[in-house]
């Protein structure tokens, strides 16, 4: 039995080579592995893009001692100064450097436990380096930025078909080996809907065969959001509909529906309208990186449009 349930661990690539990721930007990490020296890194992109994936494999690769901090979870300082200094200050049992990843390093407080962070990286830097993962590269510090190399996980035209090859290979490699029964054709409009999210594409299929198959039965509970039933509820000042639209189709994330709605205002908006649209999308998508409800952040941002905007 294996030591990991979920498969985005059990599966998590080894290797560099293995990663899902630009040609680019895996040239980029392979040559810190061949010359043995991985600099202190900001490694920033959207979310399930590979970024702590590939800090590990690296880091696997050279055989370093490291250890994992998740900064939106341990984000004070007293507990940041303790796990950084105990861990840092000591010898490493495999030899050479030691290395402290800190996922969601944009959520460490920017007035106190980030200046910190910068003095950690000062005092142990003979001894230990630092990887940095983020999703907002505008929340790190410009000092940490300046004592790190950062690295943006952006993907060109050219890039996304042969990267949705790719997981879409390594995800029916997974099922394959998990003996689970498949559509090709399902999974593959489950890698379309979560590209480029590849933790999400994984950790989707993973609940979607929880009963041994994963058939055009899943498409149902997937189906693709509806923005003109949105925008219809939106333009009649429909508030309710408005609301179990989007308790319905949030579906964990409101990332795709502020886009979907950016990429669609033109067919249902006043053009006079717009500019407005554009600003209201881009604060309400800026605070859902601090809010507790996204759902609430959603039907505010759904109730501005509703009020401020003309319609077709």
């Amino acid at each position: 039995m294996r030591d990991e349930f979920l498969w985005v661990e059990a599966y998590r690539p080894k290797t560099v080579a293995d990663t899902v990721l630009p040609e680019d930007l895996k040239k980029t990490f392979q040559s810190f592995v061949d010359n043995k020296n991985v600099p202190n890194l900001i490694l920033t992109g959207g979310a399930g893009v590979g970024k702590t994936t590939v800090a590990k494999a690296m880091l696997n690769e050279l055989g370093c001692d490291y250890m994992v901090i998740n900064g939106s979870l341990n984000a004070s300082i007293d507990r940041l100064r303790t796990d950084v200094a105990n861990y840092a200050s000591t010898v490493s049992f495999a030899g050479g450097r030691k290395y402290i990843i800190i996922d969601e390093a944009d959520y460490l407080n920017a007035n106190s436990t980030q200046p910190a962070l910068r003095n950690f990286m000062e005092e142990f830097s003979s001894n230990c380096g630092f990887i940095l993962t983020c999703n907002f590269i505008n929340r790190i510090i410009s000092p940490l930025h300046s004592r790190c190399s950062v690295i943006q996980f952006n993907m060109s035209k050219e890039d996304k078909p042969k990267m949705a090859e790719q997981i879409f290979k390594r995800v029916n490699s997974i099922l394959t080996k998990e003996n689970i029964e498949f559509d090709k054709k399902v999974v593959a409009e489950v890698v379309k809907k979560y590209f480029p999210d590849n933790r999400r594409i994984i950790n989707e299929l993973q609940r979607y065969s929880a009963n041994g198959k994963i058939d055009t039965g899943i498409l149902s509970k997937m189906s693709d959001v509806n923005i003109g039933e949105l925008m219809k509820a939106l333009k009649d000042k429909e508030f309710s509909v408005a609301r179990k639209w989007a308790a319905l189709n949030i579906d964990g994330s409101d990332t795709a529906i502020y886009r979907k709605i950016y990429d669609s205002m033109y067919d249902y908006i006043a053009p006079q309208s717009i500019p407005q649209v554009v600003v209201t999308l881009a604060d309400y998508q800026y605070k859902s990186a601090f809010v507790a409800d996204h759902e609430i952040n959603l039907v505010a941002c759904l109730t501005e449009l509703m009020v401020d905007c003309e319609w077709k």
